[in-house]
């Protein structure tokens, strides 16, 4: 192991990440009552320009005025890119009003570390300026060439940065690639046309301890294809996924949850090191199959998965049988 170790920066359950235009309050509030870990408000594609302005307005209210916590949510904000007019406003007014309220926001279309550099800068100052006693965390999205070209560098960013995450449709068009479906497979070319942006972007995030999510599936009248692209995003060590639809909600929260007997058996992978290390030994066998010091690695990030679904489970019966439908 490298002497130079970077720890997770920030645990949170992310295995559902549903997206809510902001200019519909009807939407924010179903949001707030929806069985997500996690909602992101939108300020940006979802709301059309003369819209924006009313979307942050109503961003602004539904921080203040719905307990996100107490109905088990974690609530992020994505505000319009550092290119637009409408950014500047986005930052300013949703964290002078809301920025206690607020967990994370998601920075659109990141390309360099500055870009990063100027929402923190922002951010730092409004909440010195307000006192408030919150730190909200920052969000990378990966959708462009220039910022795949440079994830690595995005990733290093120190500061406020929790997670990235991969904006295929936006990388798409950034890439002139063909596609048939947001997320979706083309089926002119030979496998996983997302595979390599997912992988590089998730092993960037590890290296230095971000949470790695996926994006968008277009198609929610296809759940098994969306299904596919979870499982494919999970098996790279993606540990959730967007949903454009509440119906994909389920969908994230099944794939990116560790089945029953997965944590059986990491439990019992402890179980079984522990009383060989009492024998002087560092591998035992399981099951026919060897395990180690790497094995036991594998175990603790399921278990760690496990336990974050746990306790947003007792967060959510603490609040009332309500705050979950």
């Amino acid at each position: 192991m490298s002497h130079t170790i970077n720890h997770l920066k920030k645990l949170r359950l992310q295995r559902s990440e549903l997206a809510v235009p902001g200019s519909s309050p009807e939407m924010i509030d179903k949001a707030a009552n929806s069985a997500a870990d996690f909602v992101f408000l939108d300020i940006e594609d979802a709301v059309a320009p003369p819209d924006k302005e009313r979307a942050r307005k109503n961003i602004i209210q539904a921080l203040n005025d719905i307990d996100w916590r107490a109905k088990g949510k974690t609530v992020s904000v994505r505000i319009n890119g550092l290119d637009t007019h409408y950014m500047y406003r986005d930052v300013v007014d949703v964290m002078e009003q809301a920025g206690d309220r607020l967990d994370t926001i998601l920075v659109p279309k990141v390309g360099v570390p500055a870009d990063l550099y100027m929402v923190e800068a922002m951010v730092n100052q409004i909440e010195m300026a307000k006192g408030f006693k919150t730190s909200v965390g920052l969000e990378a999205l990966i959708e462009t060439a220039l910022g795949m070209a440079n994830v690595e560098a995005i990733a290093a960013t120190p500061g406020r940065l929790e997670a990235m995450h991969f904006g295929v449709a936006d990388y798409a068009a950034s890439n002139k690639a063909r596609t048939v479906n947001i997320g979706g497979l083309n089926p002119d070319y030979p496998g996983d046309q997302w595979h390599f942006a997912l992988s590089r972007m998730t092993v960037a995030c590890r290296a230095y301890g971000l949470r790695a999510i996926d994006g968008p599936f277009g198609d929610f009248s296809d759940p098994e294809g969306y299904k596919a692209a979870a499982r494919r995003a999970a098996a790279l060590g993606i540990e959730g996924k967007w949903a454009i639809h509440p119906s994909q909600i389920a969908l994230a929260n099944d794939v990116f949850s560790p089945p029953e007997k997965e944590v059986t058996r990491a439990r019992r992978i402890l179980e079984v090191l522990k009383e060989a290390e009492a024998l002087g030994k560092g591998a035992a066998a399981l099951d026919g199959k060897m395990i180690d010091a790497a094995s036991e690695r594998m175990a603790r990030n399921v278990l760690v998965v496990n336990e974050a679904i746990e306790r947003a489970g007792q967060t959510l019966s603490a609040n009332g049988p309500h705050a979950a439908q």
